[in-house]
């Protein structure tokens, strides 16, 4: 299952983005052998500050055709890592091609876009800028991938 995280604004150069690459690097080398990735970034931008609503229909076109699709916002469900490693078993178990995870600008995803998705997820009560959120992500990902494989990176 092919992963994709939309989002919101550009990452420049920086420890973020490190962290980023490095966590998606070795989610792929753990996921390949299950069935989970590739995983890429892919970024949108409102240049014309249409606001959620322009945001929206900017990731509604880079969303992979028949992805599963899984918001990042904090109404979303709150899941354990290995609940979370759970969810992508079961999605690629179920035959999903591709998983589009969508990260919101500073105002957070549309209504419309979060009520279409097929799961909300929420890394805690607490809201992260958009960019950490991208990292925690990153790394959920790489957890859930080492969960699955039954490496010991995941301590209980």
């Amino acid at each position: 299952m092919r992963v994709t995280i939309c989002a919101v604004g550009r990452l420049r150069a920086g420890a973020e983005k490190s962290l980023i690459d490095d966590y998606l690097d070795r989610f792929d080398r753990t996921g390949r052998p299950l069935g989970l990735g590739p995983a890429r970034v892919v970024e949108v931008e409102d240049r014309k500050r249409g606001g959620m609503r322009a945001e929206a229909g900017l990731l509604r076109r880079v969303l992979p055709k028949g992805a599963v699709t899984c918001t990042l916002d904090e109404r979303g469900k709150a899941l354990s890592s290995p609940e979370f490693a759970a969810l992508l078993a079961r999605w690629r178990d179920d035959g999903r091609q591709d998983l589009a995870l969508l990260i919101g600008g500073a105002d957070g995803l549309d209504p419309g876009l979060r009520a279409g998705a097929d799961f909300s997820l929420s890394l805690g009560r607490m809201v992260w800028p958009h960019m950490l959120a991208r990292v925690m992500l990153a790394e959920q990902l790489y957890r859930a991938a080492t969960i699955l494989a039954g490496r010991p990176y995941h301590r209980v």
